[in-house]
């Protein structure tokens, strides 16, 4: 997993990572009749979340994926992470009842606004 784990600035997003992977593993078990690690489609999918989280543009004052402004997931992911998250999220409140509560506390969080792009600068050498 990656390193943001231990920095304090990424709590956040360190939280929500073990939350998908705990959905992850609740869901891989019930369908693809995993025990102990998650099937190869689960884990790439994992490793997919993992990647789009470090790199979400809010850092971590990012909101639940499903308030997002920013969908950073491809189509395909996000309705694989919907199925997931639509399936285990009631579940967790059984099998991770802090890490579900937590999770739905954050999900009534107000969305940040995107930060501002910086404006592009001129260059006076050219007549553009």
């Amino acid at each position: 997993m990656t390193g943001f784990r231990t920095d304090k600035r990424f709590i956040r997003r360190a939280r929500e990572l073990k939350t998908i992977a705990a959905m992850l593993r609740l869901y891989c078990r019930a369908h693809h009749d995993t025990q102990d690690a998650l099937c190869s489609a689960c884990s790439d999918l994992l490793d997919y979340a993992e990647r789009r989280l470090h790199r979400c543009p809010f850092g971590d004052a990012k909101p639940t994926c499903n308030k997002c402004l920013v969908h950073c997931y491809a189509a395909a992911r996000r309705e694989q992470v919907r199925v997931v998250m639509r399936w285990a999220g009631p579940r967790m409140l059984r099998h991770h009842p802090i890490m579900g509560i937590r999770h739905l506390i954050d999900g009534r969080r107000p969305t940040p606004s995107l930060p501002e792009k910086k404006a592009r600068e001129t260059d006076p050498t050219t007549n553009a």
